[in-house]
């Protein structure tokens, strides 16, 4: 089963969605689904002595401009195991530059997490959590050869509602096949 096309589209909304774990927090270990197969394949570790601050994983039926499902960094409780699939709902997101292009990670909770699932807005989390994301993002492929980070800032849940909505358009628009 490919979990890139394996969830109804009903149940993926901008507001309420199954999202995938790719990467479990705390893990320095890169993994991402390959297209064609579904396997989850580790893509490589870490050049810098960072790791995942929290799970990080794509949202199936959507597309984003990277040519890959959309990004989705999931603010839990605690580390959750790679290819479970999580109900979430939005609270923001994060826009940076990868090697020059815009890349867009959606962050979102888990609706069913005690702690954090009643969060809204990235806005609610402490400021630490914002500050470790961001560091995160800025300096995890520093000591690759060629490959450049910036993070641009968050944007609202509003932002981020949109943003799925267009991967979701954009799915559907390159898979017409899997529109079930």
């Amino acid at each position: 089963m490919n979990l890139i096309h394996a969830v109804k589209k009903e149940f993926q909304t901008p507001e309420e969605f199954y999202a995938v774990v790719e990467i479990s927090a705390l893990s320095s270990a890169k993994y991402e689904i390959d297209h064609e197969s579904g396997a989850l394949i580790l893509d490589r570790f870490l050049y810098t002595s960072t790791h995942y601050p929290h799970n990080y994983g794509f949202i199936p039926k959507t597309w984003a401009d990277d040519g890959d499902p959309l990004d989705v960094l999931i603010v839990s409780s605690g580390p959750i195991v790679p290819l479970a699939m999580v109900r979430c709902h939005p609270i923001g997101l994060l826009t940076m530059l990868d090697s020059g292009k815009k890349d867009t990670k959606i962050i979102a909770v888990p609706v069913n997490d005690p702690f954090y699932g009643g969060f809204h807005s990235v806005d609610e989390l402490p400021d630490h959590v914002e500050e470790e994301i961001s560091h995160f993002f800025t300096v995890y492929k520093e000591l690759e050869h060629d490959k450049q980070t910036e993070v641009k800032g968050y944007g609202d849940p509003e932002a981020a509602k949109e943003a799925i909505k267009e991967g979701l358009r954009k799915y559907v628009s390159l898979f017409p096949d899997h529109d079930y």
